[in-house]
């Protein structure tokens, strides 16, 4: 995100857990988390898809470690991932009655693993090793019947982040550090034995990462100090596109740090209408934000009490779902919709919705916990910010059809248009 001032860029869920501890599958019917208090932690899968949520427990003969990574898959089973001395294992866990049933995956040869957002096939769970020259890509998870964990890919440098970039889980970005230079964006296709290319590159010396990616729009939520080194802002740009990055001044408040955590999906080709939610840290805690890029605002919407902050998924029409826990309600799921043709800050009468009986007035809107969605205010406008200084977001697959060129980049192509290669980095 971007460095508001004295606001540090907030950085997204990396991983499964991120800051809010809540995993949530590729297609939004599942979450998990690690329940219970002080030592005592289980498992916890929650049923996201129906009319309400519900949480079922799926605890062992002992309790987990803290550090250990839950991440649900669309067939409702968990995997959990645990250190086990200089090992990290792997095991699948499901509901049988009363009893919670275990099927172990194998175990991968590093102190330390981290599982990567759910692939978008919600079947598939990959993870990163990262040694001091190279990071290792393991599929975990989903290789076929009997198969244990699969190296599938060794990336030269240090890695972090980690975003898919179609709908195949083929493409998969990663923030990569190497040769001392500095942090830059790659895309690593996992189906060419992890072959390499460029990603975000806006000038030769920014830090340049990628919090979010839609596949359907190819919309990029990216973090950068092109614009102010040594400074990170937010911006956005277009998968395969040779229009630059923008850095909207909406996204760089003073008042608080951003977190962008989930977008709409399903707005094929017209990036500029997809919702964006972000977390928003500020004085008064963690608030919810909409954003669009045909925005000139970011709305500013309460957060249900409880919410696992930095949790959330869209649907395709416009809702965004909030998980949230707290004394009176256990599992609860708060629903807003965000109307994209509605007057900016036309919040007054909008709110989220969720399960249970409690109202209270927000900043923006009504918290209702009633069930249901309402609509919570709006944007229409053109995009408001700067563009970066020199160069735009490169893509890898946003070559032209018969390759990247060495002195140009290529017209704009939708993302499922996209060639599967380009420029080779020296390996």
């Amino acid at each position: 995100m971007h460095r508001a001032r004295t606001h540090p860029v907030g950085t997204p869920a990396p991983g499964v857990h991120g800051r809010s501890g809540f995993a949530i599958a590729a297609d939004g019917s599942y979450a998990a988390r690690l329940a219970g208090r002080g030592e005592a932690l289980f498992p916890e899968r929650w049923t996201l898809a129906g009319p309400e949520p519900y949480a079922v427990p799926l605890p062992l003969g002992q309790p987990e470690d803290p550090h250990a990574q839950v991440l649900p898959l669309t067939d409702g089973r968990v995997l959990i991932a645990r250190r086990v001395g200089e090992r990290c294992t792997f095991s699948l866990l499901y509901p049988t009655g009363p009893e919670t049933g275990e099927l172990p995956l194998g175990a991968v040869g590093a102190a330390a693993v981290r599982l990567l957002p759910p692939a978008p096939d919600g079947v598939c769970v990959y993870a990163l090793a990262v040694g001091p020259r190279a990071t290792s890509v393991w599929r975990v998870a989903g290789g076929g019947a009997g198969s244990g964990p699969e190296h599938v890919a060794e990336v030269p440098g240090r890695c972090s982040g980690g975003a898919w970039l179609d709908r195949e889980g083929r493409l998969l970005a990663l923030d990569r550090q190497a040769g001392g230079g500095p942090l830059k964006t790659v895309a690593v296709d996992l189906r060419r034995g992890g072959e390499v290319t460029p990603l975000l590159q806006i000038t030769e010396e920014s830090r340049d990462r990628l919090l979010l990616a839609d596949p359907d729009s190819g919309l990029l939520l990216i973090a950068s100090d092109a614009p102010s080194p040594g400074r990170e802002r937010l911006g956005w740009g277009v998968l395969g596109s040779t229009r630059p990055v923008r850095f909207p001044r909406c996204l760089r408040p003073a008042d608080a740090a951003l977190t962008p955590f989930a977008v709409q999906p399903g707005q094929v080709l017209t990036p500029e209408a997809c919702a964006v939610a972000l977390r928003v840290d500020g004085p008064a805690g963690s608030l919810v934000g909409v954003w669009r890029p045909a925005a000139r605002r970011l709305l500013r919407l309460p957060a249900p009490a409880g919410w696992f902050a930095g949790a959330g998924v869209w649907s395709a029409d416009g809702v965004l779902s909030l998980p949230y826990a707290n004394a009176s309600v256990p599992c609860g799921l708060a629903r807003v919709a965000v109307a994209a043709d509605a007057p900016a800050g036309d919040a007054a009468g909008g709110g989220v919705r969720g399960v249970g009986g409690d109202e209270r007035p927000g900043a923006e809107g009504t918290v209702r916990d009633s069930g249901g969605a309402v609509r919570a205010g709006a944007h229409g406008a053109v995009p408001d910010g700067q563009a970066a200084p020199r160069g735009a977001a490169r893509a890898a697959g946003g070559g032209a059809p018969g390759g990247a060129g060495a002195a140009g980049v290529s017209r704009p192509v939708p993302l499922q248009q996209a060639p599967l290669t380009g420029r080779s980095v020296p390996r």
